[in-house]
């Protein structure tokens, strides 16, 4: 039997390891096209194409010879306004086009939560509206319509909208927490933290991947919510990761609209890793509907936002030190803590 061959650009990123190595596990040969170098252990193991899915020469070569795609390589938040949308936007229209020129299975999509923007009810549907916040949401919303329009020419599409996710390698804005609690520090939190604020366990995404890749394309050509299925309130889910390094320390509330306020002026001096759809959504309750991924899919969430929390959290602590003098933009790397290193000293 022929082995399955997939496509995952932006495979050296944090979700595309996990990826990569999820579908060898499963028997599958990768190919991986991303800007960055591959330099993760499984390198002998891939074919490792290092260019950008701006380009359609690069994706030409990537894609020759794929049963599947999965398209994960996006620009992040912290990038530059033009960055996000020709990544995310026009990145996105060549990696479907491509992949409908030679005539793959399945193309899958990797969109964000982040196109509900800030709703005003929960859980949120896959037919709800869609409001971006920032570069970021509005970019992911456009890419979505761009698939869209790839499906109505016949190809098989799945759109997958994954909450937050983390687990092992997961770094940017939740080392800020894992930073603190190994240092015996309380870590503060915007509003009183009883909202409830799902997350996602990285290899629970990955399954929900596989299930759109192996799965009747009859079904599998819609669109999902990927999410945790247990998750309690955002102050008990982080508390446990204070809990876990046993220093006795305690997430420390403070009221959402100061907070906020004093966020959303130090991201304008560029002094925060915080961007807007973070601090605005993270007194809020932010959880979504994975009936119809469970009920279409199969899907079964292994792991609780407790569970993801403290994988990573492990992982970091055993990693930390090859971090010490790094950071950067990605979810490979801690951000940059800017003012709120500061504040560190008084926690």
């Amino acid at each position: 039997m022929k082995q399955k061959t997939v496509l995952v650009t932006g495979g050296a990123g944090f979700l595309g390891i996990n990826l990569v190595r999820y579908l060898l596990d499963r028997e599958f040969s990768v190919t991986t096209l991303d800007l960055a170098d591959f330099a993760y252990p499984e390198y002998a193991r891939v074919t490792a194409v290092r260019g950008d899915t701006r380009h359609r020469a690069v994706v030409a070569e990537a894609m020759r010879g794929q049963d599947y795609v999965v398209h994960t390589a996006a620009a992040l938040p912290l990038y530059l306004p033009t960055e996000i949308h020709t990544t995310d936007v026009v990145g996105t229209r060549v990696v479907m086009s491509e992949a409908r020129r030679v005539g793959v299975k399945a193309a899958v999509h990797i969109s964000s939560t982040a196109v509900y923007g800030i709703p005003d009810h929960h859980p949120l549907d896959e037919d709800d509206r869609l409001d971006g916040v920032g570069p970021y949401g509005q970019a992911k919303i456009q890419a979505e319509l761009v698939c869209l329009e790839e499906r109505g020419r016949g190809l098989v599409v799945p759109i997958i909208r994954p909450k937050s996710f983390i687990g092992p390698e997961r770094l940017g804005v939740f080392a800020l927490l894992y930073d603190w609690a190994l240092d015996g520090k309380n870590f503060p939190m915007i509003g009183n933290g009883k909202n409830r604020y799902q997350l996602l366990d990285v290899e629970d995404l990955c399954r929900a991947i596989h299930l759109c890749l192996v799965g009747d394309p009859a079904k599998t050509n819609d669109t999902f919510n990927i999410g945790a299925k247990e998750f309690t309130t955002m102050g008990e889910d982080y508390q446990a990761v204070l809990d876990a390094v046993g220093k006795r320390k305690r997430i420390i509330p403070f009221p959402a609209g100061p907070a906020v306020l004093s966020l959303r002026t130090l991201e304008g001096m560029h002094l925060s890793p915080l961007y807007k759809w973070v601090y605005e959504t993270a007194s809020k309750d932010s959880f979504v509907s994975i009936e119809k991924a469970e009920r279409v899919l199969g899907f079964v969430p292994r792991f609780s936002n407790k569970d993801a929390l403290l994988r990573n959290l492990e992982w970091y602590r055993a990693h930390r030190a090859e971090f010490q003098h790094q950071s950067g933009v990605t979810h490979r790397v801690p951000w940059k803590q800017g003012a709120l290193g500061l504040l560190k000293v008084v926690f």
